[in-house]
């Protein structure tokens, strides 16, 4: 493990590198301790405390764990695709709102991607899967609902369309778009958009995954993808016409 102690790059941030590239090379494996703060300041020719940041950077990352005791230290974290969940969701996140991409831009990489899902989530889905996506419909359709509820059951109702390809690479891929972009443009059409519609078509999807029709499937995605389209250029047209 090396840095370079000329480069500008923050120190801490270089030993925070070196670590990770370790780690993914498989050089230091799953459940290994680390050196102590005062090996890895010695091998780096850095203080402590410049150890210590570099190690927190790492435990943000989940690449590492600490404990104490005796027994304690840094370790090498087993990451799971669940628990890298938020971390994808966050950064999907800012990505959008860091980088103004566009409504429409959004819209079809969110569903082009479920798509994708489409096929395996009509073959390999669970009774369970099924189940989640019924009830959220169900949820969809009670009087009263609130916006923000009605997105939540949204968000849950694609997330059990997902989860049900079977496929834990594909679900964390898709965490980003399913619950990042997802209420992103809930937040910008709810206001014009028809739920009946949207319920509508959610059991269009749900009856077409129950019956294994992945056709079906994509059409439905298809289908609420051109209705997002369409309620968001209503929505901005509205209001560019506002701010004549």
């Amino acid at each position: 493990m090396k840095i370079d102690p000329k480069n500008t790059t923050d120190l801490s941030a270089q030993i925070a590198t070196a670590i990770r590239e370790e780690i993914i090379a498989g050089r230091l494996i799953v459940d290994q301790r680390l050196p102590s703060e005062a090996e890895l300041a010695n091998h780096f020719d850095v203080s402590r405390p410049t150890v210590r940041e570099a190690l927190k950077r790492l435990a943000a990352q989940s690449l590492i764990r600490t404990q104490r005791g005796a027994s304690g230290g840094a370790f090498v974290n087993r990451i799971s695709f669940e628990e890298a969940y938020a971390q994808q969701i966050t950064t999907s996140t800012l990505l959008l709102s860091m980088n103004s991409v566009s409504f429409e831009a959004a819209c079809e990489a969110r569903f082009a991607l479920e798509r994708s899902c489409a096929a395996l989530s009509a073959k390999r889905r669970s009774a369970d899967h099924l189940a989640a996506m019924r009830a959220e419909i169900h949820r969809q359709a009670q009087p009263g609902l609130t916006d923000e509820t009605f997105c939540a059951s949204d968000v849950a109702f694609h997330r059990a369309l997902v989860d049900g390809a079977g496929n834990p690479v594909l679900s964390y891929q898709l965490a980003g778009a399913v619950e990042a972009m997802q209420p992103l443009m809930n937040m910008i059409t709810f206001t014009a958009r028809d739920r009946e519609r949207i319920i509508a078509l959610h059991i269009q999807i749900a009856d077409a995954i129950e019956a294994q029709n992945d056709i079906e499937v994509l059409q439905g995605l298809s289908a609420l993808e051109d209705e997002t389209q369409s309620l968001g250029a209503g929505v901005f047209a509205a209001h560019a016409t506002q701010g004549d």
